[in-house]
């Protein structure tokens, strides 16, 4: 009976070293067959049976915890909220939801300071629901916003080619956004943004009129726009030049996301409840390395 129990156990614990392999080290069905000894259909049952629950993702109290919050989309509707501590590449907490919702953001936000979690920083894309829900569960928090994120969305408004001198020299104003490391490179940077305003403030806010529908409109819609979101971004867009734990981006996390998706493209025609839980395993798994 004792060897039985114990034969038992450490059989258990070599199918949940596959496992981990297939989740963590994309790695076929038929690959681990041949490695491991057994069948195909044998690992599929097993793994499905670890897929069919989720482990519990423990914390990791820090005196200082400078976040990164990012969200990514999944087939299925299935929208991933993670966040996770920049210093260590630990993730504190993760939810799976169908879009980025600033209640569900908000709560997340609350049971991490009702855990006693120290959040110094809170590095963020700029999404509403994201900037809303630090604005009330976090205000002494630092914010962060990307600047990766800033500069990418303003060149797809003023397109690789702008056709006006005022997108033209924008576009150039924001490439040097990323480049920035120093004080002095912002209050550089900064006077050549409120310079170029005072030149073409007129151009931006020039509008036009509609005899049928009457109703103004600006005329250079993509030029204002991209002013507009740097301008609102501005407030919170060099707080890593004051603290050098503050990641002055979101890139860490879209590089995890990446490798997440091109694990989970790897394994094609999982429930939809199965896909979360790998997300969760995963995660998980990570956590431990």
């Amino acid at each position: 009976m004792l060897f039985t129990r114990k034969s038992n156990s450490v059989k258990e614990k070599n199918q949940f070293v596959w496992f981990q392999k297939w989740v963590l080290h994309r790695q076929t069905l038929t690959y681990l067959s041949k490695e491991s000894g057994y069948g195909t259909r044998t690992l599929k049952r097993y793994f499905h049976s670890y897929l069919s629950k989720a482990p519990s993702l423990p914390l990791y109290p820090k005196e200082r915890l400078n976040l990164l919050i990012d969200g990514t989309y999944f087939s299925n509707d299935i929208c991933l909220i993670i966040y996770r501590d920049n210093t260590i590449k630990f993730t504190q907490l993760y939810r799976l939801s169908s879009g980025e919702y600033f209640q569900e953001i908000k709560e997340d936000l609350d049971n991490l300071l009702r855990l006693n979690i120290n959040i110094e920083s809170i590095t963020c894309d700029g999404h509403r629901a994201i900037l809303k829900a630090i604005k009330l569960s976090c205000k002494e928090v630092i914010l962060q916003r990307c600047v990766v994120h800033i500069e990418r969305e303003c060149r797809i408004w003023l397109t690789s080619n702008p056709k006006s001198l005022a997108g033209y020299e924008l576009f150039y104003i924001i490439r040097k956004l990323s480049l920035i490391k120093e004080h002095h490179q912002s209050h550089e940077w900064i006077m050549e943004l409120f310079n170029w305003h005072q030149k073409h403030k007129d151009y931006i806010n020039e509008k036009s009129y509609s005899f049928d529908t009457k109703r103004y409109w600006f005329k250079h819609k993509m030029v204002r726009k991209a002013f507009i979101h740097i301008k609102n971004a501005l407030p919170n867009m060099f707080q890593y030049l004051f603290n050098e734990r503050v990641p002055k981006s979101t890139n860490g996390l879209e590089s995890f996301f990446g490798h997440l998706k091109s694990h989970l493209l790897l394994h094609r025609g999982l429930t939809k409840e199965h896909r979360k839980n790998f997300i969760k395993w995963y995660l998980y798994f990570k956590n431990e390395m």
